[in-house]
């Protein structure tokens, strides 16, 4: 029961989108689809074709455009539900369309389709990732945790944490994220929102926002 996942870096914020694939049924997710241009968007659809696979859902980290902008785009090319954490829906949507044109996006997301919670799982093919809800970055901020990796959207990078200076970002709640994060288990791949790929063993060991929890 292998998982496949394939980055591509996409946007002007070099956003980490992820094709997330069940090597067996090849049932896919994409996540975070930050792209903001028909190029871009049409060398992850290609991908997505040339590989058999079948979409089941979008799903989105949190709800800031550069993470949502190209959920439009991919809702129309696959019909698949939109996926977002119920604090975060509301910058879906019109709303999040308001949001989008003020920092330039061309593309923009129609509202969420399914609302996660803590605790929740997203099932493709043989694949289970359970929804750890870490907020800080913004209120509905989440991550996805499977057997051998954790997609950690804005809150954890290589090296260092999302910002905590937005309208509904808090340190607080950062801080308890990271503690959550730091209790999982070293071996476990980090696919962080931006920047490399790294291993929670590593962060845990040199991330200066974790050795000060």
């Amino acid at each position: 029961m292998a998982m496949i996942a394939q980055m591509f870096t996409v946007g002007r914020f070099f956003t980490n989108c992820y094709v997330v694939s069940c090597e067996q049924t090849k049932e896919t997710i994409i996540i975070d689809p930050g792209f903001d241009g028909r190029l871009e968007a049409e060398k992850i659809f290609r991908f997505v074709d040339e590989n058999a696979l079948t979409l089941k859902f979008i799903v989105n980290t949190h709800g800031h455009p550069d993470h949502t902008c190209g959920n439009g785009m991919a809702k129309e090319k696959f019909h698949a539900p939109i996926l977002i954490h119920e604090y975060d829906a509301r910058m879906l949507g019109e709303s999040g369309k308001r949001i989008g044109d003020f920092f330039g996006f061309g593309g923009s997301s129609p509202p969420a389709d399914i609302l996660l919670h803590d605790e929740d799982s997203v099932k493709f093919g043989e694949i289970t990732l359970k929804v750890m809800h870490t907020p800080g970055h913004s209120r509905g901020s989440i991550s996805l945790l499977g057997e051998k990796g954790v997609f950690t959207g804005d809150t954890l990078f290589s090296g260092s944490i999302g910002r905590t200076d937005f309208p509904e970002s808090s340190q607080m709640d950062m801080r308890l994220s990271l503690k959550k994060l730091a209790s999982l288990s070293d071996h476990l791949v980090v696919y962080p929102g931006h920047g490399p790929v790294t291993r929670l063993g590593d962060e845990k060991r040199s991330n200066p926002f974790l050795q000060r929890l």
